[in-house]
């Protein structure tokens, strides 16, 4: 297969280009690290495309993607993270992560969509902190929010050309950006466990990919509930 990985220099990008490489696929793997992408093309020379590219810049996406050939898969992997003290709302820090998660996405998207091949696939990294609203994760949940809305409406109008659209939502995995959290990290899986997983969910085509279920499910299940029965679980669990 043709495959694109955004955020291909390092975590879950990372981990997922080396495994569909080491089983013979042909990638074009984007980011802002032209010396990490090009590590893996050393590695894998007659299988690797570069792209490097700020996913924010539009026209830099266009321009990185213009002469892509038919795409089977595209995995939308690129993104950040940057927690929020509400009690000192700092818009900066919102405007950022919104506009790599979110910008960023529609700009990629602008870009790809029309080089996925009919009967393709797509998949677009978001979080499990869009099932539940949690403190400090204004920007980025909300930013994730957002693109689990964004997935399943594609998943909608693509299907007039059989593009299977899947969101993906994990928990927490073992990467460089989490490696600056200053809390615990429940249940925190590796990356090569979190490609893993996903990659099982590309091929069984599944519209939602979430791991470890041991934690995303009792986020889902919550997320359910009234509004002031979910506020009032989650102020029980962060005290």
């Amino acid at each position: 297969m043709n495959i694109l990985i955004t955020g291909a220099t390092s975590g879950i990008g990372r981990q997922l280009s080396r495994d569909y490489l080491a089983t013979g696929h042909q990638l074009i793997i984007c980011g802002r690290n032209q010396p990490a992408l090009e590590e893996l093309q050393v590695e894998f020379p007659t299988q690797v495309v570069c792209k490097s590219f700020d996913i924010t810049n539009l026209d830099q996406c266009r321009q990185a993607t213009k002469d892509l050939p038919p795409l089977d898969l595209v995995i939308l992997n690129a993104g950040t993270c940057e927690y929020i003290d509400a009690l000192h709302f700092d818009a900066e820090v919102f405007e950022r992560v919104v506009r790599t998660n979110l910008i960023g996405l529609a700009n990629c998207l602008d870009a790809v969509l029309p080089r996925i091949k009919n009967a393709g696939q797509l998949a677009i990294m978001g979080s499990s902190s869009s099932y539940l609203p949690l403190p400090r994760a204004e920007a980025y949940g909300a930013s994730k929010a957002a693109t689990e809305y964004l997935s399943k409406t594609l998943a909608i109008t693509l299907s007039s050309r059989a593009i299977r659209v899947s969101y993906i939502a994990p928990g927490f995995v073992e990467t460089p950006l989490s490696g600056q959290n200053d809390f615990a990290m429940p249940m925190i899986v590796t990356s090569a466990q979190a490609s893993r997983a996903i990659i099982k969910g590309l091929k069984q085509s599944l519209r939602e990919i979430h791991f470890p279920k041991k934690f995303t499910w009792p986020l889902k299940l919550t997320g359910s509930l009234p509004v002031w029965l979910q506020q009032w679980l989650v102020k029980r669990l962060v005290a």
